[in-house]
């Protein structure tokens, strides 16, 4: 049984840092995909970081250069580190886990939700102005 646990989540202002974590547990496969998504109030959810069994990320241009997604194997940690916050980050917060998604024979990060089987329960992050 597959299980995602988050924490990290506050409420600061803007401008400041927080760093997200998310414990993880039950996946056997190798070739996994994890990945961190919001959902705001009236919003659909959407996909901030991602981040494969190698490293390899993807992110939208919307959080770029202010979050960065990070993986502790040996802990079975995956980190969300989000500086500069605005209030429009303002979101639950999911991380979420998946198989690797491929296009041919490339293999993709995905910022979809419908590409991930196993979620966590969120945790709440509200940035003030």
């Amino acid at each position: 049984q597959v299980q995602l646990v988050e924490s990290g989540g506050a409420s600061v202002q803007a401008g400041e840092s927080l760093r997200l974590s998310c414990a993880y547990s039950g996946y056997t496969s190798s070739r996994l995909c994890m990945g961190w998504f919001r959902q705001a109030p009236g919003k659909a959810r959407e996909g901030v970081a991602s981040i494969l069994s190698d490293g390899i990320t993807m992110q939208p241009d919307s959080v770029k250069g202010r979050f960065t997604i990070s993986k502790d194997n040996a802990n079975n940690t995956l980190y969300l580190q989000m500086d500069s916050l605005k209030p429009e980050d303002t979101a639950m917060y999911y991380c979420a886990a998946g198989a690797e998604k491929m296009i041919g024979w490339v293999r993709i990060p995905s910022l979809l939700d419908d590409d991930y089987n196993y979620w966590g329960q969120g945790t709440q992050v509200t940035v003030s102005s």
